[in-house]
């Protein structure tokens, strides 16, 4: 059998902010199709590896490829990819000033060529897609409950059909029954929609409910494996946070009653 493609290809990172040396050397690849979920202790540069990939902080060295192409290098290849993957931040990060519709076709108005009525139309289906409402297209951030306004972000992030899905803690927040909810749509959106995704997450229940593999950000590098590979390995941040005891009340949870 191939081996699956990569979709993104990040080698020898360096990221620095002064003499703070965040990632040094740093390999990560992220295969189509898969949900990925980034992990790591306070301070190990998770948002900021996500941040570097999307062209928002430009590492000290190495290089990004994405769907192929240079983005570091090529403004013709970060362009292609930026049409290609959709962002989700924390708490959703939409603009207070626009409504929720308003928010979902910023990225439909900033590719052009769509009528307003086309426009509206597909933010109902964004909407719908995410399982908000359509009354809550009029309304303003503020008006919205936080989950609302996570599902809102993601609906703007699923604006432009992408291939590629970035999500910064998507569950910070929430209560566990909301995001055990947002665990499941982002599953099911990923199934449904043939979505590679990139997680960045403190959550365990999160990678248990919807990782295919995990990238845990440790001593300025990635280690790369399946949430089972991660717990064998004798790492003192890992056994940490794989062995805690939220680690063992998640796997008592998920275990199938006898």
């Amino acid at each position: 059998m191939a081996a699956a493609e990569n979709i993104i290809e990040v080698t020898g990172l360096r990221t620095q902010f002064g003499r703070q040396v965040i990632h040094e050397d740093l390999d990560f690849a992220v295969r189509r199709g898969e949900v990925m979920g980034v992990v790591g202790g306070s301070g190990t540069g998770k948002s900021v590896l996500l941040k570097e990939i999307i062209g928002l902080i430009r590492p000290a060295a190495g290089d990004i490829r994405v769907l192929g192409g240079d983005v570091l290098n090529d403004e013709a290849a970060m362009r292609r990819a930026r049409e290609s993957w959709g962002v989700l931040f924390q708490d959703g990060a939409l603009f207070s000033s626009l409504t929720v519709a308003e928010n979902i076709q910023v990225p439909m108005r900033e590719r052009g060529g769509l009528s307003q009525a086309l426009m509206d139309e597909l933010a109902l289906m964004k909407l719908a897609l995410v399982g908000l409402p359509a009354n809550a297209g009029p309304k303003f951030p503020s008006e919205l409950s936080g989950g609302m306004r996570k599902r809102a972000g993601l609906a703007r992030a699923l604006a432009l059909d992408p291939d590629l899905l970035f999500l910064d803690e998507p569950t910070a927040g929430l209560d566990p029954i909301g995001a055990a909810d947002f665990d499941e749509l982002i599953r099911n959106l990923q199934q449904s929609l043939d979505l590679t995704v990139v997680m960045v997450t403190h959550d365990l229940d999160s990678l248990v409910a919807v990782t295919d593999r995990i990238s845990a950000l440790v001593d300025k590098k990635v280690v790369v494996g399946t949430m089972a590979e991660l717990m064998e390995l004798d790492q003192p941040w890992l056994r940490s946070y794989f062995h805690g005891v939220r680690a063992r009340q998640v796997a008592g949870m998920a275990a199938p009653a006898s």
